[in-house]
């Protein structure tokens, strides 16, 4: 840790996935030297074994703008870390820290710290879905209106790019997976693959399902929010070992200019 930031300063930490072994070791050797941890429950639970001697600070969903406020308080005066599930900076923490902290007008050490986002940790347990151009979508309507996700689902369909979803399904929008589901009719065949992948690198992960456009609507139930969907491009194939469907290849393009 630099030495001019070792009294004070702000350290936005993205821990991946969730286990230990995919977060960076820079991240680990932030965590190591903060006075303060300031999270989200389900966040600061899966890294508690760094948490020892740490002040740490608990919140919950929806408090976002409170922790932000809180940690750039205390980092006036200590050196603070705000941790974030995955990337801090991909439908994480540091945007709206950083927003806060631009408001306030506050001058002090900022370091974000990235992370393993889910796009990432999805595609590495399903072959390799994203291997060139791809988009990330969430189908939150939380902060985004509902109006605005389906214009931006339809422009990265148009394209025939690899789209990752991010949020697919809750309790409270059951139905905005099944709804980008529609829009990807409209550019994508039936025959395109898509991947599920519920709790992807975490302690608690599942085997994930690949299956098709086509097919999707029977599995719909399978998936929530600890889901991250990956719905291949045009040029996407099912890929397979032997006889086994082992995930998703999305050609780069090695077979226009080589042989192999």
């Amino acid at each position: 840790m630099p030495a001019e930031y070792s009294s004070h300063g702000l350290w936005i930490v993205g821990l991946g996935p969730g286990r230990s072994e995919y977060m960076t070791s820079r991240a680990v050797e932030v965590l190591s030297h903060v006075e303060y941890v300031i999270g989200n429950d389900s966040y600061l639970d899966a890294i508690e074994p760094l948490l020892e001697g740490k002040q740490v600070i608990r919140s919950s969903m929806g408090k976002e703008v409170d922790r932000a406020k809180k940690a750039i308080q205390l980092a006036q005066v200590h050196p603070v870390a705000i941790v974030s599930g995955g990337d801090a900076g991909v439908y994480g923490m540091a945007g709206i820290v950083l927003e806060v902290l631009e408001h306030e007008g506050a001058i002090i050490p900022v370091e974000i710290v990235p992370g393993v986002t889910a796009a990432n940790a999805a595609a590495s347990v399903v072959g390799s879905p994203l291997s060139g151009d791809f988009a990330v979508i969430s189908l939150s309507d939380i902060l985004t209106p509902l109006e605005v996700i389906e214009k931006r689902l339809d422009a990265v369909f148009s394209v025939g790019i690899p789209v990752v979803i991010y949020n697919p399904r809750s309790h409270g929008r059951p139905d905005n997976f099944a709804l980008a589901m529609e829009h990807a009719r409209k550019y994508y065949p039936p025959s395109v693959p898509i991947a599920i992948i519920k709790n992807a690198l975490r302690n608690q992960g599942s085997d994930p399902v690949t299956t098709t456009l086509g097919e999707i609507g029977n599995c719909i139930e399978e998936i929530d929010m600890h889901t991250t969907v990956i719905i291949g491009g045009t040029e996407s194939r099912i890929w397979r070992m032997g006889n086994n469907v082992k995930g998703i290849i999305t050609p780069r393009g090695y077979h226009r200019k080589y042989v192999y």
